[in-house]
Parts: C-alpha cells; sequence; structure tokens
C-alpha cells in the first residue's frame, strides 16, 4: 500500500526489471561475483533437496558451473528408477548430478543391507574430497567450461542428504567439518538432510534453513508421488 504521491513510474522503479519483463537469452559461461558461503538445510519437512535443485538451476541459468552430488538418493519400490528432476539437469547447460546411494534406504529394515549403505556412503565422502580438491585447483573467479567434468571446477557443489548419512550413522560429525574445511573460497558449499537439528556445523555455515513439516500427506498414507516427491 502506497500513498497518493507515489507514481507509477516510481513504483515500477522499485520492481524486478523496473516493470519490464525479461527476455530468455543464451546460457553462456559466466563466473560469479559473491559466491563461497556454506549453506545448510535440515528439517523434517518436504523441500530440502528441492530448494538446493532449485538454487542449482538458478546459478546454472546465469552460466555457473553446478555440480550435485547425493548421498542416501539410490531409489526404492516407490519412486522410479530415474527421477524427473534428473531428466531435468541432464538438460540444463552448466548443471551435473551423480548419486552414490544404495538402493533402499538404510536402517529401514526393506531388503537393502545395511553395511552397503556404509560402503556407499564412504564413497560419497571420497568422491566429495575430490570434487572439493578439483574446485581448489581451478580458477573460480572465471567461467567454467558448461559441460566439463566436475573434478575440473564447479561453481556451486550441493552435497545433498549428506547430513541425513550423518544422522544414520554412516558419516561422522567430523567428515562434514572436513569437507567444509577443504572449501575453496570462491565455492558455494550447500548441505542438506538431517530431521535432527546439525548444530555441529552451525559455526561452520553461513546460512542454516530449518524446513519445517506442518503437515504432511504420508502421515496418512500417501506414498511418493510422480513430479512431485520424484
Amino acid at each position: 500500500m502506497t500513498d497518493d504521491t507515489t507514481s507509477k513510474d516510481e513504483l515500477r522503479e522499485n520492481t524486478p526489471g523496473r516493470g519490464v519483463t525479461p527476455e530468455a537469452h543464451r546460457i553462456e559461461p559466466s563466473a560469479p561475483e559473491e559466491f563461497g558461503l556454506v549453506q545448510v538445510w535440515w528439517g523434517d519437512g518436504k523441500g530440502k533437496t528441492t530448494a538446493a535443485m532449485g538454487m542449482g538451476f538458478r546459478a546454472a541459468g546465469h552460466g555457473f558451473r553446478v555440480h550435485m552430488l547425493q548421498f542416501m538418493k539410490g531409489g526404492a519400490d516407490s519412486v522410479d528408477a530415474v527421477r524427473g528432476e534428473y531428466n531435468a539437469v541432464a538438460a540444463m547447460p552448466g548443471y551435473s548430478y551423480e548419486n552414490t546411494g544404495h538402493y533402499g534406504w538404510h536402517g529401514l529394515m526393506d531388503g537393502s543391507d545395511d553395511d552397503d549403505h556404509r560402503a556407499k556412503a564412504q564413497g560419497g565422502l571420497e568422491r566429495a574430497r575430490e570434487l572439493l580438491a578439483g574446485a581448489a585447483e581451478a580458477d573460480l573467479d572465471s567461467p567454467l567450461t558448461l559441460d566439463g567434468p566436475p573434478e575440473d571446477g564447479v561453481h556451486m557443489l550441493i552435497l545433498d542428504e549428506v547430513l541425513y548419512a550423518v544422522d544414520q550413522g554412516l558419516l561422522d560429525e567430523g567428515d562434514v567439518l572436513e569437507l567444509v574445511d577443504a572449501k575453496p573460497e570462491n565455492l558455494e558449499l550447500v548441505l542438506t538432510g538431517s530431521h535432527t537439528e546439525p548444530g555441529y556445523v552451525y559455526d561452520a555455515a553461513d546460512l542454516v534453513t530449518q524446513v519445517k513439516k506442518g503437515k504432511h500427506p504420508i502421515d496418512a498414507g500417501q506414498r511418493a508421488r510422480r513430479g512431485t516427491e520424484y
């Protein structure tokens, strides 16, 4: 609500695009000016991975190189082998992903082997270290090849469900802190997962967001739905 003395032109100056609908343009390699923070997304609500991936799409839309490394996302009998986000990421220039999870979910007695889950999580940890080492060697102040391998450097690295792997005892808290310590200055590092508050990483984080459940259809027996959960 504004007073009568505020002109439409003045209002327009304060809107995104100043009232002009932007036109899409070709995505070209670019470099962020202010990346370098550590983000943490946790909570018992739906949307942690979705938020991190959406931010990845935003960064990739500016021509920045983005990679998502997923822990604990090996699949279950309630979802398809290929999730919708994988197809979308594959179609986006500058955005890539890989999955180090095991089929099923650790600790849920779903027929999958908990020892295999642990081995997969440790493999994901080693891969995260490799990706961070590659970013440390790259010039993150410059554009990166959009279709280059992620170990050659990325501007944003999303470690999806890495905090949940700690919850499940597959990784140690110190493993996560080690990854944060290894982050080069200009890399944006995004950590997701955990239904319990990951206080151990708060001091090292710049942004912490709790995604809180108010109500979820899973509590009424609704299974994961194609297009919303996968």
